[in-house]
């Protein structure tokens, strides 16, 4: 019996192996089954369909980085100076320890910084004008500013010649860094310094047909040569503002100047329309529950719009302002590079203005008088002021001329270079009719009867409300018919345009053409 059974189980075994051994050989057969193995060729398919899809990625990710190393090579064929300037790069220390830091200079040749040694050897950068450039020229140490800033790229490289490399080299001495030649004036820098005195302010005198920046002041200022000494206090004082450059970073309320706007705005929307345009001025202007003064709360009578213009009558300004179109006063105020980016290498803040259907009469108001929430830098004005004495088209303002080796050769020159026209040629026109009067019946008669013509605007801009107090502006150029050079000053707290700004104004324009 046990055999028995034995014998069926080993037969039972036996079966299913053979029953196994037959599944496998008709799934061998399906896979090459059909006519010509159809599924065989399938597979043929599979595999080639994968190695297609490996091509693929290799092919995408082997794109991506030769597109990664154009990119990277592009970046550093344009962008060396930055990678030069970075303060993480080390190769700056490496130049620095070959060569010694170049000379900034005026326009003119007058050192503005140099690299000198002491009793031991030891280097130091030297300002031989003090303060009198702090802001534009700047420093080299605690960081960088202004011009040291701007050409440390070229400040620290240098191009003597070769024989002189090998010699510096043989008597184990540095080699001479490029010098920097900048547009700035020192006379003028000097008057416009001086006449702004103890005031805190900024000036800022520009040649018109070129954007070359003939001086820079903005007060309070700093001495250079002591920056090192003075930095922990200045770091320390969390209300101190002076390393900020007025100039280009301070944002005031432009006030009255920014009535050339609103008149720019006004006769683009009706270009005949001034002509008829009178008002009387009652010394305030009302609607509703807003209500706009005069200054000082004169009252100029009977205006049409270019004594309006002349006087700055801040009531016939604010009734001119609610019959505009906001739409399009928007967009004027964007071609005016409001709220946008300046073309300036200097650092500098963004001026802006808020104008849009939803204004409320009190804003739209203010704002048609530089008051409210309208902020702008002097740099900003000065340009917008340039475009109009250049017939509508805006240069890029500039402020180094050159670089040279130490034997005079020139490494790179700077040309001047037009950003682009911020209003027509008629529209220029008109606008610099419309200075021309405020110096000839307005509020700058201090210059008036001079050798040369003027044309400006004056500003009284409040900034404090409950004391009434208001910054002292003006901006304007000369000579009025075929301009030349543009000026724009800002004091803080002093009080009305006419009366601060314009006199330091008629400095300037005094010694600058006392110069030709």
């Amino acid at each position: 019996m046990a055999r028995r059974e034995q014998e069926r189980m080993g037969e039972k075994r036996t079966g299913e192996k053979r029953a196994e051994q037959k599944r496998m050989e008709q799934q061998k057969k399906a896979v090459g089954a059909g006519p010509k193995g159809v599924k065989g060729l399938s597979t043929s398919r599979g595999r080639y369909g994968n190695r297609r899809e490996i091509f693929l990625t290799t092919g995408v990710f082997l794109a991506l980085f030769l597109a990664v190393i154009v990119y990277l090579g592009h970046f550093v064929a344009t962008s060396e100076q930055e990678m030069m300037n970075n303060s993480y790069n080390p190769r700056q220390q490496i130049l620095l320890s070959r060569n010694y830091r170049g000379r900034i200079l005026s326009r003119d040749g007058e050192v503005l910084a140099e690299t000198v040694q002491d009793a031991s050897q030891k280097e130091y950068r030297n300002y031989p004008y003090g303060s009198l450039f702090s802001h534009v020229v700047g420093y080299s140490t605690q960081g960088r500013m202004g011009v040291e800033a701007l050409a440390n790229y070229y400040l620290i490289n240098t191009n003597t010649s070769l024989s002189n490399k090998v010699a510096n080299d043989m008597a184990g001495v540095k080699n001479p860094g490029d010098d920097v030649y900048t547009t700035l004036d020192v006379q003028i820098q000097k008057v416009a310094d001086e006449q702004l005195s103890l005031y805190r302010g900024a000036i800022i005198v520009t040649e018109v047909s070129t954007g070359k920046i003939l001086a820079l002041v903005s007060h309070p200022d700093f001495d250079p040569n002591r920056i090192e000494e003075i930095w922990d206090g200045l770091v320390e004082d969390k209300e101190s503002s002076v390393l900020l450059n007025r100039a280009t970073q301070g944002l005031y309320p432009p006030g009255s100047t920014f009535k050339i706007v609103t008149a720019l705005e006004y006769y683009r929307e009706d270009p005949a329309a001034y002509q008829s345009y009178s008002f009387q001025c009652g010394g305030h202007y009302t609607v509703g529950d807003s209500r706009i003064n005069c200054y000082h709360g004169a009252s100029h009578g009977s205006v049409n719009f270019t004594s309006s213009f002349a006087k700055s009558c801040n009531s016939s300004f604010a009734n001119i302002g609610m019959g505009l179109d906001r739409n399009a006063f928007a967009e004027t105020l964007k071609g005016l590079l409001f709220n946008e980016e300046l073309p300036l290498t200097l650092p500098y803040l963004r001026s802006s203005v808020a104008m849009s259907e939803s204004l409320s009469t009190d804003e739209m108001m203010q704002t048609s008088i530089g008051q409210g929430k309208t902020q702008i830098t002097p740099m900003h004005l000065n340009m917008i002021t340039c475009a109009i004495a250049n017939h509508g088209t805006l240069m890029k303002p500039y402020v180094i001329d050159s670089v040279k080796n130490d034997e005079g050769d020139i490494v790179k020159s700077f040309q001047p270079e037009a950003y682009g026209r911020l209003m027509s040629e008629e529209e220029a026109a008109f606008l610099t009719e419309l200075m021309t009067a405020v110096v000839e019946q307005g509020t700058a008669s201090k210059l008036r009867g001079q050798s040369y013509t003027a044309a400006g605007k004056t500003g009284s801009a409040e900034y404090n409300n409950v004391k009434g107090d208001s910054h002292a502006w003006f901006t304007g150029f000369a000579p009025a018919q075929d301009p030349e050079v543009c000026v724009t000053i800002i004091v803080e707290g002093a009080g009305s345009g006419g009366d601060y700004a314009v006199p330091i104004a008629k400095r300037i324009f005094d010694t600058y053409f006392s110069e030709k």
